[in-house]
């Protein structure tokens, strides 16, 4: 196998990852934060999520935190929008990225959006067209796409319907998420060998999560399909609040440790990762799940 000479990895800790602790991260150590993982090397960031506080607490102090971040040159900063209101936050804000979200999954999408898909697509096609037209690019965000907590397995002809509709509204890249983490290596060649007929690979993102282990494994399987984006968490931290039992995102320090040892470039500095996923497993209070910072944590 030709494994592909560099990989892009979007940091999507400050929102996914943050989204589902019980723990309120302050906003001055979340901004800290986020400057931190500014100066590892990453070219991606998302920063928060402007989904009202009642339905993500967490992070209800998400325009503060969008405002008082040290913007580097080179990084984009990205949030989540459920709606116009998000929007207009955004732009408030000076977020450089708009990302849009939907599920596979009608039974998901209304417990996350409490609205059916056919109810969002016009809702997401209005903030799309108003995102593009205020001079921010779109990202969408599919989730469920292997599984669903509520409904099982998912049919990849609905996957296939969304991801056409989302890149006729206007988004540029589709990030796959494996919301639950039930995804195998076959699962992965299965869906992407169907959606590469259609679309190119430089459209899409993976967004695995590690629930039963095979994240890492399932990189692998979108490698040698030739996807080179991937969404990660730092730590491992991460799971959805409307997702019972799924843990976190695959670890950002995990998935760099094995693409490094690839020979494959990501531009991201892990030393400085180690110290940013530190600060943050230091002030959830907990170990976090990353085999990365268990091995850090085991040479002192």
């Amino acid at each position: 196998m030709k494994w592909p000479q560099a990989v892009t990895i979007k940091e999507v800790g400050p929102r996914d990852g943050l989204q589902n602790e019980k723990t309120f991260i302050s906003t001055k150590d979340k901004v800290k934060w986020i400057d931190q993982l500014s100066r590892t090397g990453l070219s991606y960031i998302e920063v928060t999520s402007f989904v009202h506080p009642k339905w993500i607490p967490a992070l209800a102090d998400s325009e503060q935190v969008a405002k008082n971040i040290s913007r580097e040159k080179g990084v984009t900063y990205a949030a989540l929008v459920p709606n116009q209101k998000g929007l207009e936050k955004v732009i408030e804000s000076n977020i450089d990225e708009v990302s849009v979200f939907l599920s596979v999954s009608e039974t998901h999408n209304k417990k996350n959006i409490n609205k059916s898909i056919h109810d969002t697509l016009p809702i997401l096609k209005s903030v799309i067209d108003d995102a593009k037209g205020s001079g921010k690019s779109v990202r969408g965000y599919l989730s469920t796409v292997f599984g669903c907590p509520y409904e099982g397995d998912i049919s990849y002809g609905d996957v296939m319907k969304l991801c056409d509709e989302l890149f006729d509204m206007g988004v540029y890249e589709l990030s796959l998420g494996d919301t639950i983490g039930v995804a195998t290596p076959k699962q992965v060649d299965d869906l992407l060998t169907l959606l590469l007929k259609s679309f190119p690979a430089e459209q899409f993102a993976m967004h695995f999560h590690n629930t039963r282990g095979t994240a890492l494994a399932n990189v692998i399987a979108s490698l040698e399909a030739g996807v080179t984006i991937f969404d990660s968490s730092l730590g491992g931290l991460g799971g959805c609040p409307y997702a019972p039992g799924a843990s976190g995102n695959v670890a950002t320090d995990d998935l760099l440790y094995m693409l490094h040892k690839m020979d494959i470039h990501t531009g991201v500095d892990l030393k400085e990762l180690h110290k940013a996923a530190a600060f943050i497993q230091e002030r959830i209070g907990r170990p976090l799940s990353s085999h990365s910072l268990l091995v850090q944590s085991n040479k002192k």
